[in-house]
């Protein structure tokens, strides 16, 4: 099993490019199989959860090539909707959980899909219902498999159909609308997530001949057509990414220039990490992050502590609490981070305070930071990666702590971050991958 070996406590300097969006990525590329004609893809990122993905889509019979590093036409004109039924793909299918995307795109074209309990980050109950309620609704069938633990869905006809959703689910609403664009008549998604990378895939589905209105709003109205084309698709730049660099800069005192951001996608992403008191300048797209030897955290108006809490969008997204937090421990002050959308986030704190930090756990949703400054060092620790997010906050811990750090199960680290050891080098970090 691969790890990371860090020596913190080195002030970096330099550019970063940001890659593109994981989340989008993953649901344009399952959009492909919604038509027989080539769908070019550009700015996909090259991490595991997206490779994995690409290679399943291979295994079911979609042509891809591959023009560059980012860069990949999709042609699903020969799928092989039998491959649905082996083992093979069920044990690939479970270990990603993006691949709960493919039931939409699949029953919309083929009338039949097939899916176990899928896989990813182990951060508590991902409930699948929200999926499954409203490709109902639209006419398939479900059954679910004991033995084999997993779900077949089969559908002679989809038909429009009006739905509220239960939650603001970005991958819910995404697949019931790749099943919506092939179905028969109108269908109306209230309470739609309304995420940038779910407004791409709106985007991408109209320019491949959907129509699909309401994009950007919690109200989607799809018009079904009875079949889609071909299109040309650049990801968005990943804003997790954009919010880890901040962190990352502002905890090591360091200079950094994030290339190419997306700025008008971040949403409150800027501001959230300015309540931290870190400061930060716009540079055409490019967002330029000073040295500073110290960050102030914000209090309210009332001088009570300030909180930082997840929330559907355009609220702040649940991937960057676990930044956001050890980020808060090199502040002066303190801040209540409340994770709302996930029950076991925020078990990852225990290796923070491990290395020092003063942090309260008041229960698996909310985390007490106590920001100690400049004067505060974190000590170095051996730690293992629990998911991609809590991963990349013990790698921005390490990197400021004094000391050598080592980071096991760092494959959870490479589902979401291209390269990064590599990047960060680039920066002056000293992490080697081992």
């Amino acid at each position: 099993m691969a790890k990371f070996i860090i020596e913190g406590g080195q002030r970096l300097q330099g550019e970063i490019a940001v890659q593109g969006a994981k989340n989008e990525v993953l649901q344009v590329i399952c959009a492909s199989l919604l038509t027989s004609e080539a769908v070019h893809i550009e700015n996909i990122p090259d991490i595991l959860d997206v490779n994995n993905l690409i290679q399943l889509m291979r295994d079911l019979g979609v042509e891809i090539t591959r023009l560059n590093a980012n860069d990949y036409i999709f042609q699903a004109k020969m799928v092989n909707i039998d491959y649905l039924s082996s083992e093979e793909f069920a044990r690939k299918s479970a270990c990603l959980r993006g691949s709960v995307m493919l039931v939409g795109p699949l029953v919309a074209r083929f009338g039949r899909a097939m899916i176990p309990k899928p896989g990813g980050d182990k951060i508590g109950r991902r409930r699948l219902d929200t999926h499954f309620e409203g490709i109902q609704k639209l006419g398939a069938e479900f059954s679910y498999d004991a033995d084999r633990q997993q779900y077949k869905i089969t559908a002679n006809k989809l038909t429009g159909s009006y739905m509220l959703l239960e939650e603001a689910s970005v991958t819910g609403t995404a697949n019931i609308l790749m099943a919506a664009v092939l179905a028969e008549g109108t269908t109306t998604i209230y309470n739609a997530a309304c995420e940038p990378y779910l407004q791409q895939l709106c985007r991408m589905l109209n320019c491949m001949g959907a129509k699909i209105s309401g994009v950007g709003s919690n109200l989607l109205t799809i018009e079904g057509v009875q079949s889609l084309s071909g299109c040309r698709h650049r990801v968005l730049p990943d804003m997790i990414e954009v919010g880890s660099f901040i962190g990352l800069a502002a905890t090591t005192g360091s200079e950094i220039t994030i290339k190419n951001v997306g700025y008008e996608h971040l949403g409150i992403i800027p501001y959230s990490f300015s309540r931290l008191g870190i400061q930060m300048k716009l540079r055409g797209d490019d967002l330029f992050i000073p040295k500073q030897d110290s960050y102030t955290i914000d209090s309210f108006i009332d001088g009570s502590i300030m909180t930082l809490a997840d929330a559907p969008w355009p609220g702040l997204t649940p991937d960057l609490l676990s930044v956001l937090l050890v980020t808060a421990t090199k502040a002066r002050g303190s801040v209540l981070i409340h994770q709302k959308m996930f029950e076991s986030r925020l078990f990852f704190v225990d290796k923070l305070i491990d290395m020092g930090a003063q942090i309260i756990l008041c229960d698996p949703h909310r985390a007490t930071v106590i920001g100690l400054g400049e004067q505060f060092k974190l000590r170095p620790a051996c730690m293992s990666s629990p998911d991609i997010r809590a991963g990349i906050a013990l790698l921005i811990a390490a990197l400021c702590a004094d000391g050598t750090s080592v980071i096991d199960n760092i494959d959870q680290i490479d589902r979401g971050y291209q390269d990064i050891d590599k990047r960060l080098q680039a920066l002056g970090a000293r992490i080697s991958r081992c």
